[in-house]
């Protein structure tokens, strides 16, 4: 629930303007110092940008002045089969704050840090949808055509389409770019398009942004996450991933849902975090993060109408902390697994790429480990929307059998699957939703006492706990055996 894509879909309008941004001083001074350098010398200019493409094996340490950084000057992309745990990635950090009514301009001043080459002429600027958290701008340089493979690893070339279309790239594949994935190698995409994602509002309560970047980084060393290029004070600048986000008809479509289901089974399968002990059992993410948004709920919202609105149904927070508990009680004994989980898979989360037949999952702010069911129920519970949520879309028994068989042939990696393992995660999944519910319910009031954006966060609160109370007995009194008569 908790990302700008929430409401984002790969489509939007095309902007080439821009205001000023409100950028501190010493981080204007050092933009334009680096790029009054690069107009110096032009050789100067092509080592920066040697450097910036070059492999991502060395890295320069982020100053921890913010006044004096040190930018990185090698792009991220490690490896496939490096080891994270032999070195600590360092992302390169831009100290620019971009205001969120002026994301443009702001994409500007980074793109005169990153890639310094590029003619910001030649640039265009797409404004994605806005979503309920952070704010996403795209940007796509269009006077390269030629692409060069001398980092390594296989690379679309793309293009901006002119139209308002669906997709906003058109994915010129080559022969070898199947091979390639076959291998096992990461398709990374063309360097002329970088997505910028400016941070909402006070959401530096909800999110642990060393922990996101870590993420990034991690899921990119096992194929699952796109290069993460910079980090700037209030924000990412990352890589592109063509396609289109999933919607409530396209989840369900037989060439796509199993992709979804392969895609997570991979990510619960494969990703471990390094310097982990296999003798101490992670604290799931659904615990920690619940217990720490109960403890910043406001018992009073600064906004009258607001309080008037929530005081009768989660006032004083400690009912509702109360009932996450006896839940959370219960569902800890149902020993779902716990494995890396993605945590906030709603549609606009997910990127379905036609040309390739793959999905990728976008936005790492809550992916950390949680319990296997959650990842699943939670994933569920949004095929139902976001802002037209209709529960009735929540899908049904017989959908989510063939759903999870699919993910337990991935998974446990086995064509056979018996019939009371799919029932066993059927009845921990949909019980899980529950808390799934519960957490974007708290989610919700935290947001609507702190976010900018123009969205009815204590409306969308009443929608989740209201669907948590209508299906709570439903839920609960499912078992394995009664499911198999």
């Amino acid at each position: 629930m908790g990302t700008e894509t929430k409401s984002n879909s790969y489509t939007g309008q095309i902007s080439t303007s821009g205001g000023n941004p409100k950028v501190m001083k010493d981080s204007l001074s050092l933009v334009r110092q680096t790029v009054n350098q690069q107009s110096q010398s032009q050789s100067q200019s092509n080592q920066v940008q040697n450097q910036l493409n070059s492999n991502s094996n060395s890295y320069q340490n982020e100053s921890e002045n913010e006044n004096e950084p040190e930018l990185i000057k090698r792009d991220i992309r490690p490896k496939q089969q490096e080891d994270i745990s032999r070195k600590e990635a360092i992302v390169p950090f831009v100290p620019i704050f971009v205001e969120e009514a002026d994301v443009i301009q702001g994409a500007k001043e980074l793109l005169k840090v990153i890639r310094p080459t590029w003619d910001l002429s030649h640039v265009e600027f797409k404004s994605f949808t806005d979503g309920i958290t952070n704010k996403l701008v795209g940007c796509f340089h269009k006077e390269s055509t030629k692409l060069s493979h001398e980092n390594g690893g296989p690379y679309l070339p793309i293009k901006t389409q002119e139209s308002e279309e669906e997709d906003t790239v058109i994915i010129k594949k080559d022969d070898d770019d199947d091979a390639a994935a076959e291998n096992g190698a990461p398709v990374q995409y063309s360097d002329n398009v970088v997505l910028v994602r400016i941070y909402g509002n006070k959401t530096d309560l909800l999110i642990d942004r060393k922990a996101e970047t870590q993420n990034f980084l991690l899921l990119h060393t096992y194929g699952l996450a796109p290069s993460l290029y910079a980090t700037f004070k209030n924000g990412l600048v990352y890589e592109y991933v063509p396609g289109t986000t999933l919607n409530t008809d396209s989840v369900l479509c037989p060439e796509i849902w199993p992709l979804v289901a392969r895609r997570m089974a991979e990510m619960h399968r494969k990703v471990k975090k390094h310097r982990e002990s296999s003798a101490t059992k992670p604290l799931p993410m659904i615990w920690k993060k619940t217990q720490s948004f109960l403890d910043l709920v406001p018992e009073r919202f600064s906004d009258a109408e607001k309080h008037k609105r929530v005081k009768g149904t989660f006032l004083p927070i400690s009912r509702l902390r109360d009932e996450f508990n006896k839940l959370y009680e219960y569902l800890e004994a149902l020993d779902s697994p716990i494995v890396f989980s993605h945590n906030d898979l709603l549609l606009g989360n997910v990127v379905y790429t036609k040309s390739l037949n793959t999905v990728n999952f976008i936005d790492y702010e809550y992916a950390d480990y949680n319990f296997q069911a959650f990842d699943i129920g939670n994933h569920f519970a949004e095929m139902c929307g976001v802002d037209e949520v209709d529960y009735s879309r929540y899908p049904k028994r017989d959908f989510q059998l063939k759903w999870l068989r699919v993910y337990l042939e991935k998974y446990l990696q086995r064509s056979y699957i018996q019939n009371e393992e799919v029932e066993l995660l059927y009845v921990q999944v949909n019980q899980f939703a529950l808390a799934s519910h519960i957490f974007w319910t708290v989610w919700s009031l935290l947001q609507a006492e702190h976010s900018t954006i123009d969205f009815d966060y204590v409306g969308y609160a009443f929608l989740r706990y209201n669907e948590y109370l209508a299906r709570k007995e439903e839920f609960l009194s499912l078992t394995a055996a009664k499911n198999n008569k």
